[in-house]
């Protein structure tokens, strides 16, 4: 059973930039794919960017491609969502999840391909 607790949200101007951590616990982190989500209010969560168990293989939504980098150091069991250019419409709620997989390469992008999730952290752009 992983544990992920989400933490670096905050209120920002447009413009500007934030990084996200996610800690986990209780399982073997880079075994782990990660991914991160958003979801605004009234909206479904979104994908918003993966990344490989081993890190070496990443996706990004379009609507962030180019302006956020999503990384991981698995000696320190933390990933990790690297924002800049932030603009009013990122203003959500993010959360990071893992799932256990063999393959080391593999990206997941489906919100149903994560079996462990954070609670979430709050992200606010300001016009």
């Amino acid at each position: 059973q992983v544990q992920l607790v989400e933490s670096g949200g905050g209120l920002v101007q447009t413009g500007g930039s934030l990084r996200l951590s996610c800690a986990a616990s209780g399982g073997t982190f880079s075994s782990y794919a990660m991914g991160w989500f958003r979801q605004a209010p009234g909206k479904e969560r979104e994908f918003v960017g993966a990344i490989s168990s081993s890190g070496a293989s990443t996706r990004y939504a379009d609507s962030v491609k180019g302006r956020f980098t999503i990384s991981r150091d698995n000696a320190k069991n933390t990933g990790y969502l690297q924002m800049n250019s932030l603009k009013p419409e990122d203003t959500a709620v993010y959360y990071c999840a893992a799932t256990y997989i063999r393959l080391t390469i593999v990206v997941l992008t489906a919100v149903d391909a994560y079996d462990y999730w954070g609670q979430g952290t709050q992200v606010t752009v300001s016009s």
